[in-house]
């Protein structure tokens, strides 16, 4: 008993220790946030002046246009979100119960391309979006965004199918007995007992969009008024804004922060669900 004791006190003190090193930075972010002593990085953490103006000075300065930002990163954000759970739900279905010529060599090659990191693509992509005159403003861009993130989502089937081998077939096969269609069947029986897995591949869709960074910028150029947030704040830390918009920068991390936590919160409920009981004997 003692030494179970023991090692429970060890276990739950490497714990703490893991939580602190993870909480740090999120602490620092938001103290920094607050800090009322303008200029770069100091040598403290805690801020020995609090103030609200970092936060405000997103909203009312005349060099940076947060608000905009943000706006444009929701809309591609939401829009891709939507795509993307479509995409990835109707492939993954079909690959799931569908049986066809192709299937397996689809699999197979879905499988080696997700093997390959996306933005090595990502110079063929802008060309071939150059080509269908994407890049010809800000608004295309943004679409340029919303297409490219959402159509790529459909490689990312394999967890969803998973998950979707797991719902017996014998929902499917009474309700084609019933006289259901394929599309019913997949939108009234399927789907909402796949919960779980639409919440995940739900977060991940939007989160995608809403962080990434490398492919907005190679697309978006030098349209500031059309940036993401992610490109936005990376402007902020350039040379020759670093001084001035530090403690802002981590006021717009925090902010971007929000619409994730909302979202996960809205949807963490969803995650304890499982397909247990649905089919009675």
């Amino acid at each position: 008993m003692i030494r179970k004791r023991i090692v429970n006190s060890v276990v739950h003190l490497i714990l703490a220790v893991l939580s602190a090193i993870w909480l740090l930075p999120i602490f620092f972010a938001v103290l920094t946030s607050f800090r009322g002593e303008p200029g770069g990085p100091k040598t403290y953490i805690w801020p020995r002046i609090f103030t609200f103006d970092n936060y405000v000075g997103l909203f009312r300065s005349g060099t940076l246009n947060y608000a905009r930002w943000f706006s444009n990163t929701f809309l591609v954000a939401v829009l891709s979100c939507i795509l993307s759970l479509f995409f990835v739900l109707s492939v993954a279905y079909s690959m799931s119960r569908l049986r066809f010529t192709m299937r397996k060599p689809m699999l197979n090659i879905a499988l080696i391309l997700g093997m390959f990191p996306g933005f090595m693509s990502m110079i063929a992509v802008y060309y071939i979006l150059k080509g269908m005159g994407f890049l010809e403003s800000g608004q295309l861009k943004l679409l340029a965004l919303v297409l490219v993130y959402s159509g790529g989502a459909g490689l990312g089937f394999n967890i969803t199918k998973g998950f979707f081998d797991t719902v017996p077939k014998a929902l499917d096969e009474a309700a084609f007995l019933d006289g259901s269609t394929k599309w019913q069947t997949f939108t009234r029986i399927i789907l909402p007992l796949s919960k779980p897995i639409i919440i995940i591949t739900l977060i991940g869709s939007f989160m995608a969009p809403w962080t990434d960074f490398i492919f907005a910028k190679v697309i978006l150029g030098q349209d500031v008024e059309y940036y993401t947030i992610a490109i936005g704040l990376w402007t902020m830390l350039e040379k020759e804004y670093v001084e001035y918009y530090y403690t802002s920068f981590f006021a717009g991390c925090v902010l971007i922060s929000i619409p994730i936590v909302i979202l996960f919160l809205l949807t963490q409920k969803f995650y304890a669900e499982s397909t247990a009981g649905a089919v009675k004997g």
